[in-house]
C-alpha cells in the first residue's frame, strides 16, 4: 500500500498561521466549521477554498494553512 492510499497515522487540530508550517505536511484536512480555507503547498502555491461546508474533508496536500483569508473553524489536518 502506498503512502497516498494508506490510513493517516498522524492527526492534530491546525492552527492558521501566514509563516509557521503545520508540524507535518497534511494529505488532507477535516473543517468541523465551515468557511473558507486557504492552504500552501510544498512549491509555495496558495489557493482558497471558499465556502467549504462544516464536516467536509479537503483531500489536498498543504504544508500551512493560512491565517489570512482562512476563517473556518475546528480544523484537523491528518499527515
Amino acid at each position: 500500500m502506498s503512502d497516498e492510499t494508506r490510513p493517516s497515522g498522524r492527526f492534530f487540530a491546525v492552527s492558521k498561521s501566514d509563516t509557521v508550517d503545520l508540524a507535518y505536511p497534511a494529505r488532507s484536512i477535516y473543517v468541523g466549521g465551515a468557511g473558507d480555507v486557504a492552504c500552501l503547498n510544498d512549491e509555495g502555491v496558495s489557493v482558497t477554498f471558499v465556502g467549504v461546508a462544516a464536516g467536509t474533508w479537503i483531500p489536498v496536500k498543504t504544508k500551512r494553512v493560512m491565517s489570512t483569508n482562512t476563517d473556518a473553524t475546528n480544523m484537523v489536518a491528518l499527515a
